[in-house]
Order: structure tokens, then C-alpha cells, then sequence
């Protein structure tokens, strides 16, 4: 059964301000959407999240605009702030959402492409006279950092104040991202009356959590796999057995499910990609097993299927999901020699 457009949008979304919004902008002949993404390393599985929710967004009628924030990473230190390399690193980014499915009409915009309007940079003054320094502060977890960090470089007092210039200089209906880019999307929502703008939408999908790590302890952003952890999570690089060894050693204690992040791994990438988990296990155990959408997964999980064998079949059908990316960057060369020329010198 075919999805509507309302159904596409706010499916798997953790969050939508507001719904009655999202409804209104929909009735738009051609609605506008923009994701905004730091080129700064590796790309983990969470990103097949955002490219899943990006398919999504362009399904259900929208121009999808992925923006290349190069110098935004550039402001946050990322790769050395060396922009060659962070813009050699949204070359390789293109390809990986290509590779995750994005579909061929999304744009590919760079920041470096609009920072030399004038236009852009007045924006940029109004939102920064539209609040106050200590809600730009807040802000500031958007880039993985505390207000604290505003001490000493004042320079990433900029980057909130970007990023909301990003949504209105681009015209955009609504913004997308994790739950990590909320701050600043609120941020464009309480400024845009002073701006004399309509606000975004915003859309939030959830986090990866580390596959390392008990969920429920710590801050969903402190948590969330991360390219400067790679035992966290699984790149998109990664080999077959480097899959298999990161999913063995993820924390996943029999029979808990709150806090556990195989199964969040499940229930947000995995499941919606393949629809079925095989588990290939011993009769002795209880023979194979065909699980039909996360529900099942979960049932069996809690009637005592064994982490070992969840986390087997967890790791095979990842290699399935990631061996489409591997054949794109096989065709592709390029895409990772980018990388290559990105991670030169980390």
C-alpha cells in the first residue's frame, strides 16, 4: 500500500514542529527541504537514516537541497580546517548518499558557493542581532561543543548563526535533521518573526546510538556513533569481517531492551532496509529462523533468542544493506580517492 505524502514525511521521525505546518506546506505545487552536513570524515550507518528520510522526502514531492557545510567544518577545526581537504571530503559525501539510495535529482550545494554573496552575510548579522549571546551558546551542541568552547575561540559563536542563515538564504520549507541539529532549528523557528520570515519546519530523525555503549545513560548526542570512535559503529567502508567483529562486540545483555543498541540499530536501519532477518542458528538451538519486520525481531529477542545469534544475523544483513555502497564505490573510484585525499595527514 502506497504511502501519502504526510505518511513518507513523518515516518520514523522522532519529531515534526509542527505537524499542522508540515500539512500546510505540503499543499505546495513543489514543497523545499534542506539537510545540512559537515564533510569532516568517514560516513557511518547513521547516515543511511538520513538518506532513507531524504528518499522519503523527495518521494512525497519535495526538492531535496544537501548542503556541503565546508566552511562550517572549517569553523569547527574539522580535518585540521584545512578547506581543501573538507571539500575533497564532500566529494566522497556525494558519492556515499548516492551509494545509500538519495535519489539523483537531489542538489549538492556548497557552502563556499554562498558565503561570497553579500546578501548571505547580512543574513547571517540578522540572526545574530535577532537573539542573544547566551542562546547561540546553547546552540553550540549542533557542532558537537560546549557554550564553554566560545571562550576560547570565539569564532564558533558564528556557526548557530550560519546555520539559521543557511535555512532562509536557501528559501527552504523545511529543515532536516538528527536530533543533534534541533537546537538550531528552534533557534530559526523563534527568529523568524524579527526576520519577517515564515519558519521551517523541522524534522528530526533519531540517533544511532554507539554500539558500544548502555543507551539511557548518557546524552543521546554524547552516545550517537561517531566517525572519531570507530569501534562505535560500522563506516561504510568497512570490511565483511570488520562488520562481524564491531556487531560481536556490541553491548546487547539477553533479554534487555531498553538501552540496548543493537536493537535500536535494528529498528532504525536494518529492518526498514531488508523487511526479513534470517538467523541462521543450530537445530539444537532452535533451528533458522525468519523474522518479518522489527516486531518479530523484538518478540524473539524477548523470548530468549540469544544475543549471539541476533547479533550474527545483525551483521550479515548489514553486509547485505552495505555491499550496494561497496559495488558504487567500486564503479566509482573516485568517491574514494576523495576520502583518501580528505583523511591525508589525520
Amino acid at each position: 500500500m502506497s504511502l501519502s505524502p504526510y505518511e513518507l514525511v513523518t515516518r520514523n521521525a522522532a519529531e515534526v514542529v509542527t505537524e499542522e505546518e508540515l500539512e500546510e506546506i505540503l499543499e505546495k505545487e513543489r514543497p523545499t527541504a534542506y539537510i545540512g552536513f559537515e564533510p569532516s570524515g568517514k560516513a557511518h550507518l547513521g547516515w543511511k537514516v538520513c538518506a532513507n528520510k531524504i528518499r522519503d522526502l523527495q518521494e512525497a514531492g519535495f526538492e531535496v537541497t544537501i548542503l556541503m557545510a565546508d566552511w562550517h567544518a572549517q569553523i569547527n577545526d574539522k580535518l585540521d580546517g584545512d578547506l581543501d581537504r573538507i571539500q575533497a571530503c564532500g566529494t566522497y559525501m556525494e558519492h556515499a548518499f548516492k551509494a545509500l539510495g538519495v535519489a539523483d535529482d537531489a542538489k549538492f550545494v556548497y557552502a563556499s558557493e554562498w558565503v561570497s554573496d553579500p546578501d548571505y552575510w547580512a543574513l547571517v548579522l540578522k540572526v545574530a542581532k535577532s537573539t542573544t549571546l547566551n542562546r547561540i551558546k546553547r546552540a553550540m551542541t549542533i557542532m558537537g561543543r560546549e557554550a564553554d568552547d566560545a571562550d576560547l575561540d570565539y569564532g564558533k559563536t558564528i556557526y548557530p548563526a550560519m546555520q539559521v542563515a543557511d535555512i532562509y538564504y536557501g528559501g527552504f520549507d523545511l529543515a532536516y535533521g538528527g536530533m543533534d541539529q534541533r537546537h538550531a532549528h528552534m533557534l530559526a523557528r523563534d527568529v523568524a518573526n524579527k526576520l519577517d520570515e515564515d519558519p521551517p519546519v523541522a524534522l528530526h530523525t533519531p540517533l544511532i546510538p554507539s554500539l558500544t555503549e548502555a543507551g539511557g545513560r548518557m546524552d543521546a548526542i554524547a552516545g550517537k556513533m561517531s566517525k572519531s570512535k570507530p569501534e562505535s559503529g560500522v563506516f561504510l567502508e568497512d570490511t565483511p569481517d570488520e562488520v562481524r567483529a564491531k556487531l560481536k562486540a556490541a553491548y546487547c545483555p539477553a533479554g534487555q531492551v531498553d538501552g540496548n543498541p543493537l536493537l535500536d540499530l535494528l529498528a532504525l536501519v536494518v529492518m526498514p532496509e531488508v523487511g526479513t532477518l534470517h538467523v541462521d542458528r543450530p537445530e539444537k538451538f532452535g533451528g533458522p529462523l525468519e523474522l518479518e519486520g522489527y516486531g518479530e525481531v523484538l518478540r524473539a529477542f524477548q523470548e530468549g533468542l540469544h544475543p549471539a545469534d541476533l547479533k550474527n544475523a545483525t551483521a550479515e544483513a548489514i553486509n547485505e544493506i552495505l555491499q550496494g555502497v561497496r559495488d558504487h564505490f567500486e564503479a566509482n573510484p573516485e568517491g574514494k580517492k576523495a576520502l583518501e585525499q580528505a583523511l591525508a595527514g589525520a
